[in-house]
C-alpha cells in the first residue's frame, strides 16, 4: 500500500490537505470553538505542539472568500456536525498573523518583522483599497501600513483598523487570529529590550482586542500566559485555556489513539514502547498528549530504516535557553532538586500562570514554572492547599531529559575552563589526597550530576577536570597490563610523576574508605602500572577514589623506583 508523506514542518492547513498528507483530524477544535463562543481565547501551549496549523485551519473554514474553500473538509470530522457549525464555514472576514519571525538582536530590526507581518495581512486583503465602501483617508492609511511608511501609532492600531475596513466592506464582524504571540516578548527579554516590547505589542492589543467594536472573536496562541497587567490590561472577556486546563485539551498534539492509528498505518506498531518513552509524557487538563513535532519526525525515519533510533527533535527548534539560565541561578537546593528531576523523582511547586518573562529569573519558583507551561517539566499531579495549587511535576520523557542533561554537561564545561584549578593538579602531582579530595567535594557539590549513571557519571566528571591539565596526557580506559585502568596521568618527560586513578562508587557513605582499598587493590592484582613502567617511568602514584553521591575519599600509594 501507498502511504501519504508525513507534513514535517507544513503549518498551512490548505497545503496539508491538498498535497494529501498524512492528517491528524483536529477540526472539531472547530465545533469546540464555536460551542464555547468566547470573546477574546489564549491558547498556551509548548513551541511545536500544532498552534500555527491549527490557526490556519481556523482561517480556512471560517474565512469568507471568493474562493470556496469547503474541499479542503471533505471527508473531515467537522463535516458531519451539521447545520449549525457549517453555517459558520466561509461567512467571516478573518486577519491571521504570527509573531514567531519577531527574533532579531535588537527592539527596531524586531519591531521591522512585526510591521513586515502586518504590512503582509494588508496586501493579503489588498481587494479593500478597490471597495468602495472605504473612504478615501482610509485607503491613504491602508496602502501606508500596506508600503511600510506609516507611523508607528498606525501600526500599533493597525489590527483595529483592518477589521473596521473588513467590517466596512463585509458587513460582518471580523476574526483576529494572533500566533506565538509572545515570541518577541521572550527575545526581547533574552536580548535586553524586554519593557519597548511590551509596551508596543500592549498598544497593538489593545486596539485590536479591547477597543474593537469590529471584532466577532479572536484566537491568540502563544507559550507563556503573560500577566493581564503587562499584556492584556483590561480586557475582562480574555479566556485563557494552558495546560492546566481541560478545554480542549486533546487538540494540540497527538493522544494516545492518535499516535497508535498513525504506528499502526505506518507499520511500525513494534515502536510503539520507544515512542511512548521518547515523545509521549505530557499531560494537558488530564488528557495524556504525545508531541507532535517529535513523533511525525520519528514515524518518518523509522518508516524510512526499521533500525533507526530515537533522537531529540524537539530540542532542535528552539535555544532552550531557559535551562541554562536555571542552572545558572541554581542554588545548592535547586541543584538538588535538578538532580532529583534527572533521577526520575518529582517535585512540588505553587502554580503561577500569570507570570511575565520579566520575572522568570527573580524567582525560583517563576522559573519552574516557565519550565512547567513551556513543555520542559509535566503535571503528575495537582492540589490545592489553602488558596495555593500545588503542582507536582517530573520532566516528561527521555527527548526533555536529553535537553536537561546536555545543557547541564555545556554548563559543567563553562564552569571548570574558567575555574583555577592549578592546587587541585599540584596536589594530584604530589601525592596530596588532603588537597585534591577537599577541591573534588567542592567540585561535586557545586555540579550538577547525573547519579542514575553511576560510576559512568563520575568517571566523565573526573576525566573533564583532568583534561585541561597543561603538558600532560591524560587517557581513559586504556588497556594497560591485565586489565584496563579507569585514567592515569603522565608528563612526556619519564622521568615526571605519572598517576593512576581507579575509581569506585559506594552503596552507603560507610563504605567509602572500603571503596579506596578496593580500587588501590585492583591497580596492584591488575598490573596496571605495567606500561608506564616498560615506558619508563619511576615515579608513580596510584589513587583509589570512592563516591558516594556527593561525597568522596581518596587514597593513593606513592612508588618509587
Amino acid at each position: 500500500m501507498e502511504h501519504k508523506p508525513l507534513p514535517i514542518g507544513i503549518d498551512n492547513f490548505a497545503e496539508l490537505i491538498q498535497k494529501d498528507f498524512y492528517y491528524v483530524d483536529k477540526t472539531l477544535f472547530i465545533k469546540e470553538l464555536i460551542d464555547f463562543n468566547g470573546g477574546a481565547n489564549l491558547f498556551t501551549r509548548p513551541r511545536r505542539f500544532g498552534k500555527t496549523l491549527s490557526l490556519s485551519m481556523f482561517q480556512y473554514f471560517f474565512e469568507k472568500s471568493d474562493k470556496d474553500n469547503r474541499h479542503f473538509f471533505d471527508n473531515l470530522a467537522i463535516m458531519r456536525e451539521g447545520e449549525k457549525y457549517l453555517s459558520h464555514m466561509g461567512k467571516y472576514p478573518v486577519i491571521n498573523i504570527t509573531l514567531k519571525s519577531a527574533k532579531q538582536m535588537d527592539y527596531q530590526d524586531s519591531l521591522e518583522k512585526i510591521k513586515s507581518e502586518l504590512s503582509g495581512e494588508f496586501r493579503r486583503h489588498y481587494y479593500l483599497y478597490e471597495s468602495d465602501k472605504l473612504l478615501g483617508y482610509q485607503k491613504e492609511i491602508f496602502m501606508a501600513i500596506l508600503n511600510k511608511t506609516a507611523s508607528n501609532t498606525d501600526y500599533s492600531e493597525s489590527l483595529k483598523f483592518l477589521s473596521e475596513c473588513l467590517f466596512r466592506h463585509h458587513e460582518e464582524k471580523v476574526i483576529i487570529l494572533i500566533d506565538e504571540y509572545d515570541v518577541p516578548l521572550e527575545n526581547a527579554y533574552f536580548n535586553g529590550f524586554y519593557d519597548e516590547m511590551v509596551n508596543y505589542i500592549r498598544s497593538l492589543f489593545e486596539s485590536a482586542l479591547k477597543t474593537n467594536p469590529f471584532l466577532n472573536f479572536s484566537v491568540i496562541t502563544g507559550c507563556l500566559r503573560i500577566s493581564k497587567e503587562s499584556i492584556f490590561t483590561g480586557l475582562n472577556n480574555l479566556e485563557i485555556i494552558s495546560i492546566m486546563s481541560d478545554l480542549y485539551s486533546e487538540h494540540f498534539g497527538f493522544t494516545e489513539k492518535e499516535v497508535s492509528e498513525m504506528s499502526e498505518y505506518y507499520g511500525i506498531t513494534d515502536k510503539s514502547e520507544e515512542l511512548k518513552s521518547w515523545y509521549d509524557g505530557y499531560c494537558f487538563g488530564d488528557t495524556h498528549i504525545y508531541n507532535p513535532w517529535s513523533v511525525i519526525n520519528y514515524v518518518k525515519s523509522v518508516w524510512v530504516n526499521k533500525n533507526a533510533l530515537p533522537i531529540p527533535y524537539w530540542s532542535n527548534t528552539s535555544s532552550n535557553d531557559i535551562i541554562r539560565t536555571l542552572i545558572n541561578k541554581a542554588k545548592l537546593s535547586d541543584r538538588m532538586e535538578i538532580e532529583s528531576l534527572i533521577e526520575g523523582n518529582t517535585i512540588t511547586k505553587p502554580a503561577k500562570e500569570d507570570i511575565t518573562y520579566g520575572e522568570i529569573t527573580k524567582d525560583m519558583i517563576h522559573l519552574w514554572n516557565f519550565l512547567f507551561f513551556t513543555g520542559y517539566l509535566k503535571k503528575v499531579s495537582m492540589e490545592l492547599v489553602g488558596q495555593e495549587r500545588l503542582v507536582t511535576m517530573m520532566i516528561p520523557n527521555e527527548e526533555v531529559l536529553y535537553i536537561y542533561k546536555n545543557k547541564i554537561l555545556d554548563w559543567f564545561d563553562e564552569n571548570i575552563s574558567e575555574r583555577d584549578l592549578s592546587s587541585m593538579y599540584t596536589a594530584i602531582m604530589n601525592g596530596d589526597t588532603s588537597v585534591f579530595q577537599k577541591e573534588l567535594s567542592d567540585l561535586l557539590v557545586e555540579t550538577i550530576s547525573f547519579n542514575d549513571e553511576r560510576e559512568y557519571f563520575y568517571h566523565g566528571f573526573l576525566l573533564e577536570i583532568l583534561g585541561l591539565m597543561k603538558n600532560y596526557i591524560v587517557k581513559s580506559n586504556r588497556e594497560s597490563g591485565d586489565g584496563r585502568t579507569d585514567i592515569f596521568i603522565r608528563h612526556p618527560q619519564i622521568d615526571r610523576t605519572a598517576v593512576i586513578l581507579e575509581l569506585k562508587v559506594a552503596d552507603q557513605a560507610s563504605q567509602l574508605s572500603a571503596k579506596c582499598e578496593e580500587a588501590l587493590q585492583q591497580i596492584e592484582d591488575k598490573r596496571y602500572d605495567f606500561d608506564l613502567k616498560q615506558e619508563g617511568y619511576d615515579s608513580i602514584i596510584k589513587y583509589g577514589i570512592a563516591f558516594y553521591r556527593k561525597n568522596c575519599r581518596i587514597e593513593a600509594v606513592p612508588v618509587i623506583k
